[in-house]
């Protein structure tokens, strides 16, 4: 229905359902790239619903890293599996588990996907999402092309194993290049990483991860030239806007926020200090954020000892 109702009275629920329907056939059949109208805030009913979970990333020196693309040797030898950093978010009592995509095991496969999945549901725990890497920034060529193959490859991985989101990155304006340039690039990798994204049921989250989303206008720069999708969001990141002010550049993203990963630090205006995670939690609440809320730490102490307390300052924080 394109226009308003002006006379409700005369509407019957038969009419009504009768034009929804026609309008639900006519969207899909136009498909995903007609969609040109820019990226919306997120539209939500009920109240600010946060829940908890924890990146593998806190855990980075413990866990294998995974060799990069192509590369034919192993992980290193470590502490710590993929599963046991699973099994540890079921002792800290958590909601879910962010898997990153750095720490999974070399030749995987996709029994190996179906495992977590499975290890995952029979401890209770959601799979929040994952994160790659990727750079979008990239002019046409092999590596573009690369990043966006790997980028489709792990929507179908996250597809598999039940990750309802991808933490995507934007990249770093290339040499030669203008930042211009490189948003558009950014947005048009976005949009076909999107149609393919729909098709399989998984989210694209955009990340505050510096290059050219170190500041929240360069980020809306890039989110007013992608489609008006379900499939996309912002993933924001507590601590990596390196601002004035970054609480508030927070906020101007948290409409956004599809994901949202929480650090211990804060830079400003390039000096860190301890988060104010009241404050980063609020942003979330004011702006009707209802998901996961990841805690992602990097600081120096072991993580073994600091996690489990800073999660338990997050629970008093979300009120669980």
């Amino acid at each position: 229905m394109t226009g308003p109702i002006t006379n409700t009275a005369s509407v019957s629920r038969r009419d009504f359902l009768t034009a929804a329907a026609g309008a639900g056939v006519a969207w899909a059949a136009a498909g995903p790239t007609s969609q040109t109208l820019a990226a919306p805030p997120v539209q939500r009913n009920g109240k600010p619903h946060l829940k908890l979970s924890l990146a593998a990333y806190s855990f980075r020196d413990f866990l294998p890293k995974a060799p990069k693309p192509g590369a034919a040797e192993p992980a290193q030898p470590s502490e710590m599996s993929l599963d046991d950093f699973i099994r540890l978010c079921a002792d800290l009592n958590l909601d879910g588990t962010e898997l990153t995509s750095d720490y999974f095991p070399h030749g995987f496969d996709e029994a190996y996907l179906i495992h977590l999945k499975q290890l995952t549901f029979r401890l209770g725990l959601d799979i929040s999402g994952t994160a790659i890497a990727n750079d979008f920034c990239l002019p046409a060529g092999p590596e573009r092309d690369q990043t966006l193959a790997h980028t489709r490859k792990w929507i179908d991985y996250a597809a598999l194993m039940g990750a309802p989101v991808i933490r995507i990155f934007a990249g770093t304006v290339p040499k030669g290049s203008s930042e211009d340039e490189a948003i558009a690039r950014c947005a048009a990798g976005i949009n076909e990483s999107l149609e393919y994204a729909a098709r399989k049921g998984v989210c694209l989250a955009l990340e505050n991860h510096g290059g050219i989303t170190s500041t929240p206008d360069q980020m809306l720069k890039i989110i007013e030239r992608v489609n008006n999708s379900p499939w996309f969001g912002v993933n924001l990141d507590g601590g990596n806007f390196n601002t004035d002010d970054p609480y508030r550049d927070l906020a101007r993203i948290a409409p956004y926020a599809i994901n949202a990963q929480l650090k211990t630090d804060v830079s400003i205006a390039g000096k860190r200090h301890d988060a104010d995670l009241a404050k980063v939690v609020k942003i979330l609440a004011d702006a009707g954020y209802r998901g996961y809320v990841v805690l992602e730490y990097e600081g120096h102490e072991n993580p073994r000892t600091a996690v489990p307390r800073h999660l338990d300052t997050l629970r008093k924080l979300l009120q669980r």
